[in-house]
């Protein structure tokens, strides 16, 4: 049984021989892609679990085709880049990436990466799989949707997982590292970083002013607060 399926894009064509090679031994099936316009044409065919992404590449870069992706696709991505800054990672999860990877990188941590993205957070309440109201708020997790109103959005799997996370913990502070290693796994716990996208992004999502929100609250020094009171 395959362990998933697993897009590689990048225009290096060693690149995608050896991951075709190392993720195919390690039980996922792979097809590849060597541009963004040819990414979104195998995103409809092959219909990945999960996208390798380099973000630099001719044509339409990783970027654009990370954001045309999540437009039709709730794959998980992780973003390939040999830059380090601290910008051009928030910029990559701002686009829709679940994740980043700089190369060089090693076999085992492709793979740590791989399954913490492709990881689910399994709900702890019969009410967390189906429809959940929060005063004007309906989230449909099996659809992965949020709706305020005739406003709707659709959301990525770590969206979902970390909106998830907070209301199973309505109305409770949860810190920074026990949300990061509840959504990214026991690996992760330091990178503050992609809470504060993933929550800005929720937030323009679910709040009625993401400005000024009044369901997902910051505890200064903390971590972040669902305030409300999820109905099924």
């Amino acid at each position: 049984m395959s362990a998933g399926r697993i897009l590689v894009v990048d225009d290096e064509p060693q690149i995608r021989r050896v991951m075709r090679t190392t993720l195919t031994a390690s039980g996922y099936e792979i097809d590849d892609a060597k541009t963004g316009e040819e990414a979104l044409e195998k995103v409809r065919e092959f219909r990945p679990d999960l996208v390798l992404l380099d973000i630099n590449m001719p044509g339409m870069g990783g970027l654009a085709a990370c954001r045309e992706i999540r437009q039709g696709s709730t794959a998980a991505i992780i973003m390939l880049t040999v830059r380090n800054r601290e910008a051009d990672k928030v910029e990559a999860l701002d686009s829709g990436a679940d994740d980043f990877i700089t190369k060089p990188f090693s076999t085992p941590e492709l793979l740590a990466r791989i399954r913490a993205a492709l990881r689910r957070v399994p709900s702890t309440s019969a009410s967390l799989t189906g429809r959940v109201t929060v005063g004007a708020l309906v989230i449909d997790f099996p659809a992965r949707s949020v709706q305020r109103g005739a406003a709707a959005a659709h959301l990525t799997p770590k969206e979902l997982d970390l909106l998830r996370y907070l209301i199973q913990h309505a109305n409770e502070a949860v810190p920074h590292r026990e949300l990061l290693q509840a959504v990214w796994g026991p690996d992760y716990g330091d990178q503050v970083d992609y809470l504060r996208v993933f929550i800005k992004n929720l937030r323009r999502k679910i709040e009625a002013d993401p400005e000024h929100p009044e369901l997902i609250l910051t505890e200064p020094w903390v971590g972040y607060r669902f305030s409300g009171t999820p109905q099924s």
